[in-house]
């Protein structure tokens, strides 16, 4: 499937990845995906209760989105290990990225992790972070950092990306271009820091430049504001972090979504219209938005207008859609 072969309404809801209540087939999630066309959904522990439970809820998303024509769905999650980890026991728990101490930590979390989504039909890990904590920083990213030093970090985080990658799960490098000299959490507001591009080029984004090497399916925005990059807006929809230092300077090809929407970083400064119509002038792919609630249908309804209202944009979300079912087509296989 081709994206030029997709209604607009298709283009629209393929680029939301959704959040929902329930650990079945309810209607709301019937509704994301009959009705929104939604290309993707994120489960977190509202949605889970055993492996069988998780499988079966997998299996009939996929099932129903075949049966309403729509493509495979992105099922995403965030299993980084230690502090973020939606999966509990029976899954194995890893201590998270601070304890790992080699190659083979890396390879050995990000191993047993693909075999455990595939198993019940989750494709896409929300992993690795690949934000740089300074030594002695006491940042909000502490307890989820590889560590201090930016070769380490690139080096651990593209193990985790090839491992998960080579075992048939999406990775999702975060939080570009790198969060770990914050202190404020952005799901609580907006953080600012005054770092200009070569500040973070000789730091942040060494990790993010080797994920890229390594053809990192996909690449998590911040909702952090880089004051002498862009004054205005977040990473997440800022046209200098997004299309002319992520896909321009870095030459990135792959998948470009948004942190969650619903967080205070946005919705404490922004109105959610016009962050979609500056999303769809930054070339971000995937929208993403976690809970229940009218965002998801603001969202798909302004992305539709745009589509439906600009030349511009429906040819930029046709390149957009077009990577989405790419990524599908790569990893996306019958469970």
């Amino acid at each position: 499937m081709k994206a030029h072969q997709l209604s607009d309404r298709q283009l629209a809801g393929q680029r939301l990845m959704a959040g929902f209540d329930g650990i079945d087939l309810n209607s709301d999630l019937k509704a994301l995906i009959e009705d929104f066309k939604v290309g993707g959904l994120i489960l977190f522990s509202r949605n889970l209760v055993d492996p069988e439970q998780i499988r079966t809820l997998c299996r009939a998303a996929q099932k129903y989105a075949a049966a309403c024509n729509q493509p495979p769905l992105l099922i995403a999650i965030d299993q980084e290990g230690g502090q973020v980890a939606r999966l509990k026991d029976p899954f194995t728990q890893f201590a998270g990225n601070p304890s790992m101490k080699s190659v083979r930590d890396a390879e050995n979390f990000a191993r047993i992790t693909a075999e455990e989504l595939s198993g019940v039909g989750i494709n896409m890990n929300l992993a690795p972070v690949l934000d740089i904590v300074p030594d002695g920083f006491d940042g909000i990213m502490a307890q989820r950092s590889f560590g201090g030093d930016p070769a380490w970090v690139a080096k651990l985080g593209t193990v985790v990306i090839e491992t998960l990658q080579q075992n048939g799960v999406m990775a999702v490098a975060k939080h570009f271009p790198g969060i770990g000299r914050t202190i404020l959490d952005s799901h609580l507001d907006l953080p600012d820091l005054n770092v200009d591009i070569a500040d973070l080029e000789g730091f942040d984004l060494i990790p993010f430049q080797a994920a890229i090497a390594h053809q990192v399916a996909g690449i998590m925005l911040s909702h952090i504001r880089y004051t002498a990059v862009d004054p205005v807006y977040p990473a997440g929809f800022s046209p200098e972090i997004t299309r002319l230092l992520l896909r321009g300077r870095m030459g990135y090809e792959g998948l470009v979504m948004t942190d969650d929407l619903d967080m205070g970083a946005v919705t404490r400064h922004f109105d959610i219209h016009a962050v979609v119509d500056q999303l769809l002038r930054c070339e971000v792919d995937i929208v993403l938005i976690c809970h229940k609630g009218p965002n998801i249908e603001t969202a798909y309804n302004r992305i539709l207008e745009g589509i439906e209202g600009s030349t511009e944009i429906r040819k930029s979300g046709i390149r957009s859609v077009q990577r989405i079912l790419q990524a599908k087509a790569a990893y996306l296989t019958k469970k």
